[in-house]
């Protein structure tokens, strides 16, 4: 009696990999993502739109903001670079320098400060018949300076500028010089009433520690002094 043959069992259908499902469902997802952000995106657009067409002065004013905080930007670009180029020139002056010089060594001493700081036209004018004035110059912004210089060989232990200086330079320094800033400098200090007189009389006062700043080359007397008038013009250059 023959015997038959042994069934072999039936294969079963081969399963599709998961990585390949996940994939499809990846692809899927990343499709609907974009379409939901195309939605959004056109959306948005379309608010815009009807925003700028029931404000259409918005835009402009925008455009105003941005152009007036680029040009605010360059030009504070533009001074930073000026003033570096103003501090590698090197001009030092130590208060124990200043308190040494002559009063007319003291006056050029200013000058060249005022030099130092862009104010090309720096002169030093004082001596007889100056009234008032021992430094004019023209500051890179158009403004005109008047200054007076007030030097004390002891320094800060020195006799106190009072509001009579003040009172001289005061009556020549806007109607006589045409000056913008009126300034009076000194290596010393200013009695109360002086200082009185110049906050009355928009009159500007350099005492020992702010000269110490400015002639140690920190910054530009504009920029140390407060209530300075606005620029006459844009710097050059």
């Amino acid at each position: 009696m023959s015997r038959r043959p042994a069934r072999r069992p039936a294969r079963r259908p081969a399963r599709r990999p998961a990585r390949r499902r996940s994939r499809q469902a990846d692809r899927t997802g990343q499709l609907f993502l974009i379409l939901a952000g195309l939605v959004i995106a056109g959306a948005a657009l379309a608010a815009v739109v009807d925003f700028v067409r029931a404000y259409p002065w918005v835009p402009a004013v925008l455009v105003l903001l941005v152009v007036g905080a680029a040009a605010a930007w360059l030009v504070s670009r533009r001074r930073a670079a000026q003033w570096e180029q103003v501090r590698s020139q090197g001009l030092r002056y130590a208060l124990t320098q200043l308190d040494a010089l002559h009063h007319r060594q003291f006056e050029h001493a200013v000058r060249d400060l005022m030099q130092r700081d862009g104010c090309t036209d720096a002169v030093q004018v004082g001596g007889a018949g100056d009234n008032g004035a021992d430094v004019k110059a023209t500051d890179p912004y158009g403004r005109r300076w008047v200054i007076q210089c007030k030097h004390r060989r002891a320094g800060l232990s020195g006799a106190a500028v009072g509001s009579p200086d003040l009172q001289v330079l005061n009556g020549t320094g806007r109607p006589v010089h045409k000056g913008d800033v009126v300034v009076l400098v000194t290596n010393g200090r200013f009695s109360k009433p002086a200082v009185d007189f110049a906050r009355s009389q928009r009159l500007h006062l350099v005492d020992r520690t702010m000269l110490g700043d400015w002639a140690s080359g920190s910054r530009p007397l504009w920029e140390l002094l407060r209530a300075v008038p606005p620029p006459r013009r844009p710097p050059s250059g």
